[in-house]
Formats: C-alpha cells, structure tokens, sequence
C-alpha cells in the first residue's frame, strides 16, 4: 500500500460522511459514494446533510482543498471502505441488500493489492460472504486482494472525536487482510487496533450493542415497576448507583437508532435458541414504547372527560436520543405518529431539525407549550433543560428532563 493510499467510501450518512472526511483531513485522496444525488450535490458545494458537532467545518475545509468529492459511481482505488445501512425486513431478519449492492457496484473496478474493508454492522458470516460474492464474479481476484471487517463504535454528537480515538477491532479473511487494514487505519485512528478474524470482529459490534440494550431494558423495567409502585425511578437510581458496583442507566421512551435496536435481532436471528436473554431485552425495549404510548392515551382520555374537549398533546423530542436529528427507529417518533394516527391532536417539538428539509411540521418548544394542554417529554434535549418552569399543565417525563 502507498503511503497515501486513495480511498472510496461506499455510503455518505452518518458514520460513511465523518469517516470520509476525517481520512481525508490526513491528506489521503477520497471520493464518497451515494446513490442520492442531492446528498453528492451538498457534499460537492462543502455542505453537509446531517447534524454533527464541527463536522460542516471539517467537510467545506477537505472539499474545497480537493481531498473529498462525491459521485453517484464507484472509481478506482487502492481502499474501498462500505458504510451502507443493514436494516431488519421482516420478523427481524437483517437485510444485506445494501451491503452486497454496494459490494456488487465495486467489483467492475477491483484491481489486484486492493483493501476491501466492510463497516456496516452485519450478521455473523457477512464478510465471508461478500468474499464469495468478488471472487463468484471476478474468479481471477482470489487471492490478489485483500478483505477485512471493522465494525465502528461512535456515539452520535461525538463521532469525530471517538472515530480518531476509539479502539478498533479488526477481523480479515486471513491474517496478511488483517494487516494490511491495520495498516490503513494507522492512516487516522490513534486508539489501539486489535487484530482478529473476520467473523469475531462480526460478533463484536452486535455483543457490544447487545449489551447496551439489555443494560436500558432493565432500567426501562425499573421505571415501569416504580411507576406502578409510585417511586420516583430518578432518585432511585441515583441512589442505587452511589453503592460503587452498580451502575444503572437511566431509562427512556424505548431504544431507538440504527445500532442498538437492530443489531440485537441479527444475533437473535442466527442463534434463536442461545440467544433469550438478548431477544427478551429487546422486547422489553420494544414494549417500553407501547407503555409510554398507553400512558399518553390514558391521560388524554381523562383531560377529555374532564373538560369535554380534546387535549392537545406536545411531543417533546423526535430524535432517537439527545442532541441530535437522527430519526432511524426513534422510540419518540414512534409515539408522536402512533398519537397522530389513532386522531390525537399533537405539536411535533424537535430543535435538531429546526430549519430542516422535512415533511414534518415541527413548533418551536415555547409555542408548543404555550398551546398544548399535556407535554410529553419523550427525548432529554438539552433545549429542554433551560425551558422555564411549566405551570397549569400536564407534564408527564419519560426521560428524566424534569
């Protein structure tokens, strides 16, 4: 590999665009991917189309200094890195077709020595896969080319920093593919990266992600036995975390985003009968919303009684967690359009999208309140902290940002 290999990212969203444009703030050349020409048209004039904190800066800096374009189309390179979406179809089964869409748009432009490496979260066996896949199509690669897994692990709102400073786990199809990716991530990681085989690295992502939501199923538990119980779940988590070996997270509307409410069901999908504990946190996690949405309901029924009209409801927060504009599987969203749907009168609060190109009506959060008669806070933004205090109305917080 040069010193300064060439780079394609397969995918501009919201780790394919940050990882494209930190590489290439290390001087490598790299030309991003993606199927929708508004997203290259923005890219291309240095704009970004998604919220992350310094990211626009760092993208008009590396677009306008010639080291990021974007294209509809695949070019050559020595690195093709995929960052496509992996969603669930039916009966939570992942669906590759992303994946192996975008692995199938590459193979025309493959030459021998090139480092092929997949970053989209995948079942157990999907790099192995994607290797029949090139080698089933251009037979005279095997061999010559090189092909590895490296599963991201960033936070959104923070990708920038923990894409240069997280660990990486780094899995190939034999050991000269796991090198020759170290090598490349040398590039603009400065966390340790940790050699392995492909399909151990698979299992990685979906077990940390796993693990995360079986740790937000047993507070979202808690918080529905204190509430039957009448306990404030806050100052009793609180509490129990001050004994120093225990530390609860704090529950919410449900688990949203394109990671921990997804990547669980692969596991579940491949090893139905190792896996209960992972599936019956996921279906907490997912009942934990209908509670929220019952909850809603039930209150709004009882103002109507009361007052003989019908209540308007405030959804305070769409995203599928704090500070950010991302909708992918958001619990609150979930809320907000089942409320809509069943005939509720409902204001859609959600700061991040402010300004935003979206079919949604969103109202500023002072107006929503000044004009519903119940506030539901679904997602802890931090705009939400900082609102005066709400008086003569009904607030109910599934959150904790009260």
């Amino acid at each position: 590999m040069s010193n300064k290999p060439s780079v394609v990212m397969m995918g501009l969203g919201y780790i394919g665009l940050p990882t494209a444009a930190l590489i290439a703030s290390r001087g490598l050349r790299v030309t991003g991917i993606d199927i929708r020409e508004n997203v290259v048209e923005t890219i291309n004039k240095g704009q970004i189309h998604i919220v992350e904190p310094d990211l626009d800066g760092l993208v008009h800096h590396v677009v306008h200094k010639g080291d990021l374009t974007a294209t509809t189309s695949p070019v050559k390179a020595d690195v093709y890195l995929i960052a496509v979406p992996t969603p669930f179809k039916d009966n939570h089964m992942p669906d590759l077709s992303y994946v192996l869409s975008a692995t199938k748009s590459i193979i025309p432009v493959l030459e021998k020595g090139v480092l092929v490496i997949l970053e989209s979260t995948s079942p157990v066996g999907t790099t192995r896969k994607m290797e029949e896949l090139i080698y089933t199509t251009r037979p005279e690669l095997k061999g010559h080319i090189y092909i590895a897994y490296c599963p991201e692990r960033v936070l959104p709102g923070n990708i920038l920093h923990e894409l240069q400073h997280n660990d990486r786990a780094i899995g190939g199809i034999d050991q000269a593919s796991t090198q020759k990716a170290i090598a490349f991530y040398k590039h603009f990681v400065s966390g340790q990266l940790h050699p392995t085989n492909a399909k151990t690295a698979e299992m990685v992502k979906l077990v940390e992600n796993a693990s995360r939501d079986n740790q937000i199923a047993f507070a979202n538990e808690l918080s529905m036995i204190c509430d039957k119980a009448e306990i404030n779940v806050w100052e009793m988590i609180a509490l129990a975390n001050k004994h120093p070996r225990v530390n609860i997270l704090n529950p919410g509307t449900g688990v949203g985003g394109h990671c921990i409410a997804v990547d669980p069901w692969f596991i579940v999908s491949e090893f139905p009968n190792e896996s209960t504990l992972i599936k019956t946190s996921r279906e907490r996690n997912v009942y934990k919303t209908q509670w929220v949405i019952e909850k809603v309901k039930n209150k709004a029924l009882a103002f109507k009684i009361e007052h003989d009209r019908d209540p308007i409801i405030a959804c305070m927060g769409l995203a599928f967690k704090p500070d950010i504009d991302d909708l992918r599987e958001s619990p609150a969203l979930q809320v907000a359009d089942t409320l809509k749907k069943e005939g509720f009168k409902t204001l859609e609060v959600e700061p991040n999208l402010v300004g935003a190109v979206t079919d949604r009506q969103i109202v500023p959060a002072n107006d929503a309140i000044l004009h519903a008669d119940i506030i539901v806070f679904l997602v802890a933004h931090k705009e939400f902290k900082h609102l005066p205090k709400i008086e003569h109305k009904i607030t109910l917080d599934f959150c904790g940002n009260l």
